[in-house]
């Protein structure tokens, strides 16, 4: 096995048959540290310059980081707000949901995308996942429309957009509006080369620390090419006033602050790369499991021909009496690991008024019992991925 000191004389990729005895590596989850450190200038200064100019809400560097994810995702604008699950709550307040209305989603998501549509007062209408990708499989979707139906939901999980060809054929055949769930997808495209955000009506983003592209904290954004759309949401999230004072419409305070912005926009410059990095840490995991001959024990993360996948989260599969036992080997050779998601959000408790049970989504609940999340961020090292692996071939004996 490949543990700390020096790399196996076999060389990178090699089967290596010899278990060495040196010292073990933590490898986590997620390395923000190693983020920021080169960075930490360029941050430093930024954020100093939203002091100097006292540009806390709103302002230059607001508009400007709208601006440049506007021109990134292909789409005419961008809305700041204040976190990924805002921008989802003030998108579908914007086109009209409200009690009564339904919207279409996948239950195999964050319980933000499900939680907006309820808290509006909404039903959530799930669709199952398509088994491989983990998105909303566009098969079913037309079954679930009805009269109520407001608006078509599809979540680009894990950094893979859901087929957006077949979402927004069924929702030009049916006059809808399509929501994108971005908030794990920047920078991905769907087959057709075009950007996450700029697939549908409107697309919801996320700067979650975790994510691709995170802030100092919280923050979101909203993207969208319907000048109109894009006019009332920069209006609902300064408490819906235009002008001062005046109130046609309620909105919140669903502002994104300058800080964050700034932040972000530094980070922007870096996001390909981050992400060219995540696909090659993906490809050499690929070759490494492949060598271990774990081929048959865990299922490797599937990617739709055509499309560019960035690698939000390294999704294993494995039989479902392996997962929690895997998880917890993994965690006390002090690999970072953990569960996106352990359940569907038809089965939370939150949202048993709306009338779903266990059993109703069978493919949903499959993927909640068999998937786990391994390291895969840009500053992963070639030894530390030779450890995951490692530590993982040790767990089934091979």
């Amino acid at each position: 096995m490949r543990y700390g000191g020096a790399a196996h004389p076999l060389g990178r990729s090699s089967v290596r048959g010899v278990f060495m005895t040196m010292t073990r590596i933590k490898v986590p989850l997620l390395d923000l540290q190693a983020q920021y450190a080169p960075l930490r200038a360029e941050i430093r200064t930024a954020v100093d310059g939203v002091f100097d100019k006292l540009a806390f809400i709103g302002g230059p560097y607001v508009q400007a980081l709208e601006a440049e994810l506007a021109a990134y995702t292909g789409a005419t604008h961008g809305v700041g707000v204040s976190s990924g699950t805002d921008a989802l709550l003030v998108a579908l307040t914007a086109l009209g949901v409200g009690p009564g209305d339904e919207v279409i989603t996948s239950p195999y998501t964050f319980f933000a995308t499900a939680g907006c549509i309820a808290r509006l007062g909404a039903r959530c209408v799930f669709v199952d996942i398509d088994p491989k990708t983990y998105n909303i499989d566009a098969g079913q979707i037309e079954a679930a429309i009805t009269e109520k139906t407001k608006v078509i939901l599809p979540v680009h999980l894990f950094g893979q957009c859901a087929d957006m060809a077949a979402v927004n054929a069924i929702a030009s055949k049916h006059d809808l509006p399509v929501l994108e769930d971005a908030a794990q997808a920047i920078g991905a495209r769907d087959a057709d080369c075009r950007m996450a955000g700029s697939l549908g009506t409107a697309g919801c983003f996320s700067f979650y620390p975790s994510k691709n592209l995170g802030a100092a904290g919280d923050g979101g954004l909203v993207t969208t090419s319907d000048d109109a759309l894009a006019h009332t949401m920069s209006i609902m999230r300064n408490h819906g006033m235009e002008p001062a004072y005046h109130h046609e419409i309620l909105g919140g305070n669903f502002r994104l602050d300058g800080i964050q912005a700034a932040v972000l926009s530094i980070k922007l410059k870096h996001l390909d790369s981050w992400a060219d990095a995540r696909r090659q840490n993906a490809e050499h995991y690929r070759e490494l499991f492949t060598e271990r001959g774990l081929d048959g024990a865990v299922t490797l993360p599937w990617v739709r021909p055509g499309v560019h996948h960035i690698y939000n989260q390294f999704v294993l599969r494995v039989a479902a009496d392996k997962r929690d036992p895997l998880l917890a080997h993994l965690r006390s050779h002090d690999i970072g690991c953990a569960i996106y998601y352990p359940s569907g959000c038809h089965t939370q408790p939150a949202l048993k008024d709306q009338g779903f049970k266990a059993g109703d989504f069978p493919q949903t609940e499959s993927a909640a019992l068999e998937t786990l999340s391994i390291p895969i961020y840009s500053e992963l090292t070639d030894e530390q991925k030779h450890c995951v692996v490692d530590v993982i071939a040790e767990f089934y004996g091979a």
